[in-house]
């Protein structure tokens, strides 16, 4: 099967050239956008001192009670296009966003930047990052 891929592209070097070249271009700006918009764990916390950024995480209840950075707002993902309006005193303000990996924030930021958050940011690895660079975390029983 890989033999006939080879075998197509070089018959056909204009079609498969200038597909590499715009999957390269692709790959790049995706590479540098999602890091252009996320922190370390280490920015972050200097964001949550310097500049009163607020941590809104975004996993459900059930793991949010387990363990999260203090003085986080829980917002699972699913609800946050309804309970936005929790967030509108936050609008000046950074915004840090927390997943369980920091995989599935980037529709969240993008939620929040639509609807005129000045500064999104995402947790870079989220709390299993957070959690891996052995930084403080809250339990809530309830």
């Amino acid at each position: 099967m890989f033999d006939q891929y080879i075998q197509f592209a070089s018959h056909h070097p204009f079609l498969v050239g200038p597909f590499i070249v715009l999957l390269l271009l692709w790959a790049t700006y995706e590479s540098r956008r999602s890091q252009s918009d996320t922190v370390s764990p280490g920015e972050a916390t200097t964001l949550i001192n310097r500049s009163d950024a607020q941590v809104v995480d975004l996993r459900d209840p059930k793991e949010f009670k387990k363990g999260f950075i203090s003085g986080a707002v829980n917002i699972p993902k699913e609800k946050l296009e309804t309970r936005i309006g929790e967030l509108d005193k936050y609008k000046q303000n950074p915004i840090i966003l927390v997943c369980k990996t920091g995989q599935t924030s980037a529709a969240a930021a993008q939620t929040l930047a639509k609807n005129g958050f000045a500064t999104v940011k995402r947790l870079r690895g989220g709390m299993a990052q957070w959690q891996a660079d052995d930084l403080p975390t809250v339990t809530r029983s309830k």
